[in-house]
């Protein structure tokens, strides 16, 4: 006979997991911070002050290291400061030479005798004691009046090559000043007096020559022969 079928095996369910505990915040210590001693801090000693001679020394000696670095540095500025001026110095009297080249010279006599014969032409427009207003005007019309066929003996075409000589080379020395290539000391001792002269009788024909095209013409002149006037004259 058979064996009558035992019942079926039932395959046992897991029971579902129970939700994780949620997680508890941990509680405050101060043990992350630092252990702090009881005792009383001991305050470093003064090496200075110090009995022992050897930290007296040491103490000393570092000193006069520091000192001497100090003292080296700045006699490091001071002397390539120095060969700076030294530089400035020398580009200045290159430029002197320059103006004592025979047609520098030429170009000078030509104007002063120009402008010598018409002072005197017209000296007697001129009152005794003229205010500065009226002075400055008279030489600007001297000027004028000599960058004109009738200013004087010479042909016009050639004191007309003098006079762009001279403004060739104020150019050029405004330039060189105001580059800081020049020394500013030695220039004006050579130079600002003739500058001076020079504009006093000729920024009227410079402003007629910018108004008939050219803006720039002889601007680094009149920047030098203002940059060094009293700010009451340079208005």
């Amino acid at each position: 006979m058979k064996k009558p079928a035992g019942a079926p095996k039932q395959t046992a369910v897991a029971a579902p997991a129970k939700p994780a505990a949620a997680k508890q915040p941990l509680a405050e210590t101060t043990e992350g911070f630092p252990w702090q001693s009881s005792h009383e801090i001991k305050k470093e000693s003064n090496p200075f002050t110090d009995r022992d001679w050897r930290m007296l020394v040491y103490a000393w000696s570092g000193m006069a290291v520091r000192f001497a670095i100090i003292f080296t540095l700045m006699f490091s500025v001071y002397q390539f400061l120095a060969n700076q001026e030294q530089k400035r110095v020398e580009q200045t009297m290159s430029l002197v030479e320059l103006w004592e080249n025979k047609d520098y010279q030429q170009a000078q006599r030509a104007l002063k005798d120009r402008l010598s014969a018409l002072n005197a032409k017209y000296d007697n427009l001129l009152s005794a004691n003229p205010s500065p207003t009226e002075e400055q005007v008279f030489r600007q019309r001297i000027g004028i009046e000599a960058m004109t066929a009738a200013g004087g003996d010479m042909p016009l075409a050639d004191f007309a090559e003098n006079f762009d000589r001279i403004v060739y080379f104020l150019n050029r020395l405004s330039f060189c000043v105001d580059g800081d290539l020049c020394s500013h000391k030695v220039t004006d001792a050579y130079f600002r007096d003739y500058a001076v002269s020079f504009w006093s009788y000729f920024s009227g024909y410079v402003d007629k020559q910018r108004k008939a095209g050219s803006p720039t013409f002889a601007t680094a002149i009149e920047a030098y022969v203002r940059n060094g006037q009293p700010a009451a004259e340079a208005k």
